[in-house]
């Protein structure tokens, strides 16, 4: 249950400028501010993506560009007073969650109970190298986790879904990187124990 930092959501500076900037125009009503926002953020999405469905089964039917274009739609109907680039991230880290559990939670119709997608917990929000459970699983455990304590379900969602840095989540839920740190071991214990639980069960 190591702490590595995970990769940031970050772009340089001067595209983090022209996001924010984007995201004012979409405020005052500028509709063709998404179209030129998307392809500056569009690599940095696709990549989330791509972690998301890493451990992808082989005949899984969701790829890493249509989960993007998906989030795109999402994004582009979603009626929101954008803050900022983090604000940004935190709307897309939800819609991808919430695209992955329905996807996984229709294949399984399908299939009728057929594994959804594996998801690797290895990098920011690992809880322990012998789970491996699918996106239902891991949903399921982060509303029940909410219920407890939202902000810890927050912040496994914007690092892992979201791909923010410790200090961009913490940014984001207006706490201290130090708090970031805390609530994320505890969050990690309390996932490891739940997720355990299930699979036991």
């Amino acid at each position: 249950m190591g702490e590595e930092q995970p990769e940031s959501a970050g772009i340089s500076p001067d595209l983090r400028e022209a996001v924010t900037r984007l995201l004012h125009d979409l405020n005052v009503g500028d509709k063709q501010a998404l179209d030129k926002l998307m392809p500056i953020v569009y690599d940095q999405l696709r990549s989330l993506a791509s972690r998301c469905l890493r451990s992808e089964r082989p005949d899984h039917t969701l790829r890493a560009t249509a989960l993007v274009h998906e989030v795109y739609l999402k994004l582009i109907h979603a009626d929101l007073a954008w803050q900022d680039r983090r604000h940004f991230y935190a709307v897309a880290a939800k819609v991808m969650r919430n695209i992955l559990v329905d996807h996984a939670k229709s294949q399984k119709r399908v299939k009728r109970g057929g594994g959804a997608v594996k998801i690797p917990l290895d990098e920011a929000v690992m809880v322990g190298a012998d789970l491996s459970p699918d996106v239902i699983e891991v949903d399921d455990a982060l509303e029940r986790l909410a219920a407890l304590d939202q902000r810890k379900a927050s912040l496994i969602e914007l690092l892992f879904f979201g791909g923010l840095t410790y200090e961009e989540a913490a940014n984001v839920l207006e706490i201290s990187p130090a708090t970031v740190h805390r609530e994320l071991r505890l969050a990690k214990a309390w996932l490891y124990r739940d997720l355990s639980a299930a699979s036991a069960g």
